[in-house]
């Protein structure tokens, strides 16, 4: 009697554990839990529009795809593209500094100093002409010009030959020419090359979804009481500021003199220096206004400190010259309306480019 108490007390135990264990979530094997897929940078797709950007054109003869814009990403970072290997396209257009780099003139290789400002690359997928004058006609076109440029990247004095060089570098990396080989077929890749990955890459440097952005989908709370009398600044008859800083980009990508630097004695010519036209004499690229507020020293000389300054500029009717464009005029705004149009240039500070930060690795 007594084993067999035992066993039978045995057996209730054995259902106990069993009946714990199936009842039990503690004692039950849990599903594993579904991790969400971390969120690429590079976007089989391309990248997502913010509010208040129209949607990229993508040039036939450079197509996105995600491997092309993490090449060009790595690039864009890589000191190695300069002949002394001291400096990137990003030591010019820094994320820190909403991709330029917060100094009057750019300093390139050996220290030395350039003549103007280094512009934004945020949002320059919306405009045809490159730099301050347009003398490039593309992005990609844009991509290859500093590394020519004995002031900013190379050491050489022949544009063909310092892309010779820079190319020869980076064939020597093993792992960019895997993926140049994933990306274009060959691992005899070209400046062209090169420049076609950069240039993929920053149409991906994008900025949007603003207050103001919001407020014209309508929230009527994303401006503050001044930043929306400074709208009505912005877009009135007389400040009437939009006739050049029009678009999605806040820009017509247009040039125009506007009299900075015309007060020298040897004056910067701008555009005039690419066209040769008289009516382009001291004319430059408008600037989009998207993250303004983060991109001074501003103009193409950087002379301008403060927003407050450059209103000032606007509000005084520019610097006088023959060739002054014809809509700078005094505007005889007062007091509040100039603080309230600085506060809306604020309000247009968006976002999308914050993602994109340096590389934790290059190739080797």
């Amino acid at each position: 009697m007594r084993l067999r108490a035992l066993v039978g007390l045995a057996v209730l135990c054995a259902a106990l554990v069993f009946t714990f264990k199936v009842a039990s979530p503690v004692g039950r094997a849990q599903p594993a839990k579904k991790v969400p897929p971390k969120k690429s940078l590079f976007p089989p797709d391309g990248p997502k529009i913010p509010r208040g950007l129209v949607e990229i054109v993508w040039p036939d003869e450079n197509p996105y795809t995600p491997e092309k814009a993490e090449l060009g990403w790595l690039l864009f970072f890589d000191t190695r593209v300069s002949s002394d290997g001291s400096v990137s396209c990003a030591s010019c257009h820094a994320p820190e500094h909403a991709f330029g780099d917060g100094k009057p003139v750019s300093t390139g290789i050996g220290g030395q100093k350039g003549g103007r400002s280094a512009p934004t690359v945020i949002n320059r997928v919306y405009g045809a002409a490159q730099f301050w004058d347009g003398r490039a006609s593309s992005l990609e076109d844009q991509a290859k010009g500093p590394i020519a440029n004995p002031i900013e990247m190379t050491s050489e004095k022949d544009a063909a030959r310092a892309h010779a060089t820079c190319v020869d570098r980076l064939r020597q990396v093993k792992g960019y020419r895997q993926r140049f080989k994933k990306v274009f077929g060959t691992e005899k890749f070209t400046i062209d090359h090169v420049a076609m990955a950069i240039a993929t890459f920053e149409r991906m440097v994008l900025s949007g979804n603003s207050a103001f952005d919001k407020f014209k989908a309508g929230d009527k709370n994303a401006l503050t009481e001044s930043q929306q009398r400074g709208m009505n600044v912005f877009f009135s008859n007389n400040a009437r500021c939009d006739s050049c800083h029009d678009g999605a980009a806040f820009t017509t990508n247009q040039f125009a003199n506007i009299g900075i630097g015309m007060d020298r004695p040897k004056p910067d010519w701008g555009r005039y220096n690419v066209t040769k036209k008289d009516a382009d004499k001291g004319a430059f690229k408008t600037p989009g206004l998207r993250d303004i507020s983060r991109t001074g020293p501003y103009m193409h000389d950087g002379s301008l400190k403060t927003l407050e300054e450059v209103v000032e500029h606007y509000d005084k009717g520019g610097i006088k010259n023959q060739w002054l464009h014809q809509d700078i005029r005094p505007l005889k705004l007062t007091k509040q309306d100039k603080s309230d149009l600085v506060n809306f240039l604020r309000a247009l500070d968006g976002e999308g480019w914050q993602q994109f930060t340096a590389p934790k690795a290059l190739p080797k």
